[in-house]
């Protein structure tokens, strides 16, 4: 007698236990019909026990795709193995609400679940339980820190003055078009510029103003580009082009476009109008080149060699002849 009391006692803590546990408990038989729905499912769900008892699965929740799901509980019943999901696969398998105040920007629960065999006293496995974990915090956090690490991105891969590509990833960039350049033969072109005598607008306007130059001249670059084109501000008052599967003779068109463009701007800063020119190098891919510096140090040399001879102007950086 006493045995048996003990025995009933225990099995209400468990009914308690389950009723109470801060998971989704949900038992279902070979045709996918509830025979368990503890209180995190009722709570969640608004449905009860009596309620959902006996009820399918997929008529009560027709956001759980059926195919998707009895392909994963087959191997289940089948071969008694457990299986699971993680919400980084699969955000959820209940469309329930979020209502944890920490985490109350996400509209719904976040969920990782298990699938278990239950085995009946013949070791048949004619019933499963899902067991459903609330993952929002996690997962939300998990969020923050993938949206973190992406704005960090786009910081670091941005001059935060022109907002154009920042030097780092630009040379970055640089370096993968060149060892495509050595696989290819389709030619890639480099053009640096620098603004003329851009300290005299400093030192006239002043540097608020010599920035908004900046500015006004990167947003004009950004409209004569191509999607394909890479353009970085490289320092100070220079900038750099990565022209993609183009030539000298597209490239000189291109700067030339950029030259003039510049030289027409009339820049507004205050009550000042501000004007500027350009002077443009252009260096092609050539096979002589053994690095992403040597193309570099060549473009560089032809915008050296358009300052020094007049600049406002275009030069082609011209390879020695062997």
């Amino acid at each position: 007698m006493t045995d048996s009391n003990i025995e009933f006692g225990d099995i209400h803590w468990l009914m308690d236990i389950l009723q109470n546990i801060d998971v989704g408990l949900v038992v279902l038989d070979r045709q996918y019909n509830i025979q368990l729905w503890n209180g995190f499912m009722e709570s969640h769900s608004g449905l009860s026990p009596q309620k959902a008892k006996g009820e399918n699965l997929f008529d009560l929740f027709s956001e759980i795709p059926k195919d998707w799901f009895m392909k994963k509980a087959e191997p289940v019943y089948q071969l008694k193995t457990r299986t699971f999901t993680i919400w980084e696969q699969r955000p959820y398998l209940f469309r329930f609400k979020n209502y944890r105040p920490i985490t109350g920007r996400a509209s719904v629960m976040y969920q990782n679940t298990s699938i278990i065999p239950l085995e009946s006293i013949n070791r048949s496995v004619d019933h499963i339980c899902v067991i459903i974990y609330d993952v929002t915090d996690i997962a939300v956090s998990r969020e923050d820190v993938m949206s973190a690490n992406q704005t960090l991105s786009e910081f670091n891969r941005t001059d935060q003055l022109t907002e154009l590509t920042s030097r780092g990833y630009w040379l970055k960039e640089l370096d993968r078009e060149f060892l495509r350049c050595q696989r290819s033969v389709l030619p890639s072109t480099l053009v640096m510029f620098d603004l003329d005598d851009f300290r005299s607008i400093n030192g006239h306007h002043g540097h608020q103003a010599g920035d908004q130059v900046l500015r006004s001249v990167s947003e004009g670059l950004r409209q004569t580009l191509r999607q394909t084109d890479q353009i970085c501000r490289y320092g100070g008052e220079v900038f750099a082009a990565l022209l993609v599967d183009t030539d000298e003779d597209e490239a000189v068109i291109f700067a030339e476009r950029v030259r003039k463009m510049i030289e027409r701007m009339e820049i507004k800063y205050g009550q000042q109008s501000i004007r500027a020119t350009a002077s443009l190098g252009i260096a092609r891919y050539q096979k002589s080149f053994t690095t992403a510096q040597d193309w570099l140090q060549a473009a560089d040399k032809a915008l050296y060699h358009a300052k020094e001879s007049g600049r406002n102007k275009t030069t082609v950086f011209q390879p020695k002849a062997h």
